[in-house]
């Protein structure tokens, strides 16, 4: 099977390959130098020299506070270049997968969200990702969006990465404790999304690692595994401003996952602990 990946160097990207390079399946992968998304008929010319079964498109704009000031670019890569796989793998006869995001939902729910509830996206960066969603819905007939939230894997900066290095300059630091959603690691997410995109179990799908916390949480069983002696502040997202809204509530319920056989992912803080043991150059 001829499994095609973009944005092969970001941090889901690079988890993808390291996963599939592998594999008895045949793997094309491609950078952003190497395939530009937004460009469709680049993007129409390798598929089509290809003709992939599957494809996994793991490029995205994700700086969310820098998407409330560069609006057009954060639509021409989560939409744009969405809608050009979208109907390249059509021609092709090809399944695509697009990494959607938790930030489609406007974060004002008490309980996780299920597959199909209504969208409200509070910020450019989510309004951009729904709309790849949307065009993927009505451009492909053979299509996985599965959204995550708060990934952190061995490649790229990420939240665990920055605690860390953090905790090398300081003693004391203060987390925001009213944003209560549920970490993903990379190698979790990932493996999910081999085993499902080798399916015909078409749809969307929310693939967190299970359990929840708030970011003063995570911050805290961070330092915690690390044995690192930082005292951990809780703030008040108010307290930390920035320019793009976060949703205070996103946890992903994961029906549609269980719905369809496939297996829970495992609890945050075991996979953290795997991540950490695993990763001891970063302590």
């Amino acid at each position: 099977m001829k499994i095609m990946v973009t944005g092969a160097n970001g941090q889901l990207g690079q988890e993808l390959v390291k996963q599939l390079v592998n594999s008895k399946h045949e793997l094309f992968t491609f950078t952003k130098t190497e395939l530009d998304i937004t460009n469709n008929e680049q993007v129409n010319s390798i598929c089509h020299d290809i003709q992939p079964h599957i494809i996994i498109n793991a490029a995205a704009y994700t700086n969310v506070d820098g998407a409330e000031t560069n609006e057009e670019l954060a639509f021409q890569v989560n939409a744009v270049g969405q809608r050009n796989l979208a109907v390249a793998a059509e021609k092709v006869g090809a399944k695509i997968c697009y990494i959607s995001t938790d930030y489609v939902f406007n974060g004002q729910a008490t309980s996780p969200y299920g597959e199909y509830m209504t969208v409200d996206p509070l910020g450019v960066y989510g309004q951009s990702k729904y709309t790849g969603e949307f065009l993927t819905q009505t451009l492909n007939t053979k299509y996985f969006i599965v959204r995550t939230a708060w990934v952190y894997g061995e490649y790229g900066p990420n939240f665990v990465k920055t605690m860390l290095k953090l905790a090398e300059e300081k003693t004391e630091l203060g987390v925001v404790h009213d944003q209560i959603g549920s970490p993903t690691y990379a190698v979790d997410l990932a493996e999910f999304l081999i085993e499902l995109v080798q399916t015909e179990k078409y749809g969307i799908y929310h693939c967190t690692n299970s359990g929840t916390c708030s970011w003063y949480e995570f911050a805290q069983e961070i330092f915690k595994l690390a044995n690192k002696g930082v005292v951990v502040n809780p703030l008040t997202s108010d307290q930390f401003p920035r320019p793009a809204k976060r949703p205070a509530y996103s946890v992903l319920g994961d029906l549609s996952l269980q719905m369809n056989g496939f297996t829970t992912r495992r609890h945050w803080k075991d996979a953290l602990y795997d991540y950490i043991n695993k990763n001891n150059n970063l302590l």
